[in-house]
């Protein structure tokens, strides 16, 4: 407590003893102590990779992509992103919480100046009391004492829920440059998807204008052009919904970049230019100190439990003491000698008997609460690891269907070739040509799709294995 000139050492001597004894008492933790929930834990994973050592992804997992494209998009993402710029603003609200937890720890302080001019009138006819001036000044200190830790826990549950914000905004950063490596990907796939419409289109062109002329010197058949000319059709419709599909993944893109869409862009490019990164997953037992999000509800578990601890506080009697001082007197000339000084100094004790059921209800509340964040720490312990099995599976599926997918195009290309070569010897019909120009075509897409998928394939594992990031 705070007080003036020379009140400050009469005030402190003049404490009852008693409650010297009550402020050199710690505060009681009326529990219950937060203990991490045991959670099952995995030896090794289900679906390894290779048998190199066991590692973990680097904070700029995606230079491994070898793309300084990518590696732009992500700077941008990670400096404009509105995801993120929120979620850092909630980190600064969770702060400001804590700060006003803190402030019940505290003493609080006023001034207080007040002046006023008064007039009394005397029960006795005749007589005049004159008017006269009271001039107040004083400082008012008061403190609530912690004896049961309320305010304690309040303040604990406030850390833990700033602490649960800033993994939140670990979690939403690694989401942000998971999505923009995802779109970024499809568009250079779309491009591949455009750049093998269009070389087919052209070969198909080709193949219908060579038709056209032996149709006029009459070595083939109206009916040959007229399917080949179906071909090209065929495949000149393909093209729109392609760049339909690009500029609608570009659009995506720039809102993960905090741009306008109607302003950004990029150069055309292809997935052939995309390496391949190899990625070995660490141990289970460390995943779950790599994982933000199971650490935003193990902190917000930790918030729950400190506010059992409030409310159960809340059945306990509150302790206030008071105190001011400062100087009154009816000249403002006067006011600051010693006569004119005062002071007051209370303590109270205040102890809930009805509320209509409130204070239990609430801490019926804050149990039920707890149990409700217990479940969804498990679910987030369990979904971690459900999540790395999942994209292991995913890995080492789709690289090797690439590997057959890759196969199979090499395959349909010789086919194309041997059959515009036996076409053109008069030893097949235009009708074989166009179904291997078909199955060329129908491989070289979904080559660009298995490559799209592998790719996503390693970004979800980054992902899953915590994106580099380390409690």
């Amino acid at each position: 407590m705070v007080m003036t000139g020379g009140l400050r050492a009469r005030a402190v001597r003049i404490l009852p003893a008693g409650a010297l004894l009550v402020l050199a008492l710690p505060g009681c933790n009326l529990g219950p102590y937060y203990h991490r929930p045991a959670t099952p834990q995995p030896i090794a994973w289900s679906t390894p990779l290779s048998q190199a050592p066991s590692t973990w992804p680097s904070l700029d997992w995606w230079q491994g992509f070898r793309s300084a494209e990518l590696g732009r998009l992500m700077d941008q993402a990670q400096s404009a992103n509105d995801d993120l710029a929120a979620a850092i603003a909630r980190v600064r609200e969770a702060d400001a919480e804590v700060r006003i937890s803190t402030a019940p720890l505290l003493p609080t302080l006023d001034a207080n100046a007040s002046g006023a001019r008064q007039k009394q009138f005397a029960a006795i006819p005749g007589i005049q009391i004159p008017p006269f001036t009271d001039v107040a000044a004083e400082l008012s200190a008061s403190y609530q004492l912690d004896f049961f830790g309320k305010s304690l826990a309040a303040r604990a549950s406030a850390l833990a829920t700033a602490a649960a914000s800033r993994y939140d905004r670990e979690t939403v950063e690694l989401t942000v440059v998971a999505s923009v490596a995802n779109d970024y990907f499809t568009v250079l796939e779309l491009d591949d998807q455009v750049q093998i419409a269009e070389d087919n289109l052209a070969s198909a062109e080709e193949t219908l204008k060579g038709l056209e002329t032996d149709e006029s010197v009459g070595t083939t058949t109206s009916l040959d052009v007229a399917q080949q000319a179906a071909e090209v059709a065929t495949l000149s419709a393909a093209i729109p919904p392609l760049e339909q599909q690009r500029r609608q993944t570009l659009d995506a893109l720039a809102v993960l970049l905090g741009r306008t869409p109607q302003t950004f862009d990029l150069p055309k490019g292809t997935l052939a230019s995309i390496s391949q990164p190899q990625l070995v997953a660490g141990l289970p037992s460390g995943l779950l100190a790599r994982r933000p999000d199971v650490a935003e509800a193990e902190a917000q578990l930790v918030a729950a439990n400190a506010n059992i601890r409030e409310a159960r506080a809340e059945f306990f009697p509150t302790i206030d003491l008071t105190a001011s001082g400062g100087y009154e007197s009816t000249s403002l000339r006067t006011l600051l000698e010693p006569g004119s000084r005062i002071f007051d100094i209370s303590a109270g004790l205040t102890q809930p008997i009805f509320q209509g059921g409130a204070i239990l209800g609430q801490y019926r509340y804050s149990k039920a609460r707890y149990a409700e964040l217990l479940a969804d720490y498990h679910k987030a312990v369990i979904s971690a690891f459900g999540n790395v099995e999942d994209s292991l599976i995913a890995v080492r599926e789709t690289s090797d269907q690439l590997e057959r997918q890759q196969k199979a195009v090499d395959t349909a290309d010789r086919a194309y070739r041997l059959a515009q070569t036996q076409f053109h010897a008069g030893t097949i019909n235009i009708l074989t040509v166009l179904s291997t120009e078909t199955a060329l075509f129908t491989a070289q897409s979904t080559f660009a799709q298995v490559k799209l998928a592998h790719l996503q394939a390693l970004v979800g594992l980054f992902n899953a294995l915590g994106g580099g990031w380390q409690r």
